[in-house]
């Protein structure tokens, strides 16, 4: 069983930058994937980036260069960095775990808002 408890969003200016943490409990969360999906106001759920247990990282297209995933096994941590954040960028964001780079696991947090607005 994997608990995990998103934090770090919050209102931001177009162009600025925010840090999501995703923190897990469970012995298993350092060999399962883990990613971050966001869901926008009347829009399905979609992925954002995700990272392997040995690093591997995957990014669709509208962040790459702008977001970075990370994690750390010891502290049980994911993280998303988030630069150049656009207004489209606004949505609930959501960590989730023990699927693949492409496919959404069965683990997921409660979610934290980010909003980019001026």
């Amino acid at each position: 069983q994997v608990q995990l408890v998103e934090s770090g969003g919050g209102l931001v200016q177009p162009g600025g930058s925010l840090r999501l943490s995703c923190a897990a409990s469970g012995s298993i969360f350092r060999f399962i994937t883990v990613g971050w999906y966001l869901q926008a106001p009347g829009k399905q759920r979609e992925l954002v980036a995700a990272i392997t247990s040995g690093g591997s990282t995957n990014y669709v297209d509208s962040v790459k260069g702008r977001f970075t995933i990370s994690r750390d096994n010891v502290k049980n941590m994911v993280y998303l960095q988030m630069n150049s954040l656009k207004p489209e960028d606004t949505a609930v964001y959501y960590c989730n775990a023990g699927g693949g780079l492409w496919e959404r696991g069965r683990y997921w947090g409660q979610g934290t808002q980010v909003t980019i607005s001026s």
